[in-house]
């Protein structure tokens, strides 16, 4: 129970710093087809949340139930080293705008967990070679590719066009991609 406590604060904690930041970040790209999306996708680089710090070879799963209308999002990464403990972290989202399907909701799949956080799709190339996601208040990013290395002169172009659309891309963590040790990545 203790546990579950110190999550639930800690959560909490993020929860209201996020609330009470800068102006709040809403573009989004203009429309996102979930069946393209719905891939698994690199995550090449990162502004992480706490539970992502010394993620390696970090991927990120979605599969769509169009029945309930819900993302089911794996992402799962090497904790600290290319071959280290493999961790995961299940999450589930909702469309929040039908129209874009570009903003949506997700929470991680703990039943007792509260907090739904925003996700929206700030950037996609057209043929869904990558995409990045941002939330409103811009503490976090994620930059992702369908393979799983990018040069720098990709990743630099990617960022000039989001800090062009007024997202904050500084502090950015590059994620290493290799070959892990039999951990199934």
């Amino acid at each position: 129970m203790t546990v579950r406590k110190s999550l639930l604060t800690t959560a909490s904690s993020i929860f209201l710093s996020t609330c009470a930041s800068s102006p709040k970040y809403e573009k989004t790209v203009e429309y996102v087809d979930m069946d393209r999306f719905m891939t698994k996708w690199y995550v090449i680089a990162s502004r992480p949340t706490f539970m992502e710090t010394g993620a390696f070879n970090a991927v990120e799963t979605y599969t769509f139930d169009k029945t309930n209308k819900q993302i089911m999002i794996g992402f799962q990464f090497n904790e600290n080293s290319l071959d280290g403990a493999v961790k995961n972290i299940p999450q589930f989202g909702w469309i929040f705008n039908e129209a874009t399907n570009a903003h949506w909701k997700v929470k991680p799949t703990w039943w007792w967990f509260p907090f739904k956080f925003d996700y929206l799709v700030i950037g996609l190339e057209p043929n869904y070679e990558w995409t990045a996601i941002g939330v409103p208040d811009q503490k976090y990013l994620w930059i992702m590719a369908n393979k799983p290395n990018m040069s720098e002169e990709k990743l630099t172009e990617i960022k000039q066009s989001l800090e062009v659309n007024g997202y904050d891309v500084t502090k950015l963590n590059r994620i290493a991609h290799g070959q892990p040790s039999g951990n199934g990545l």
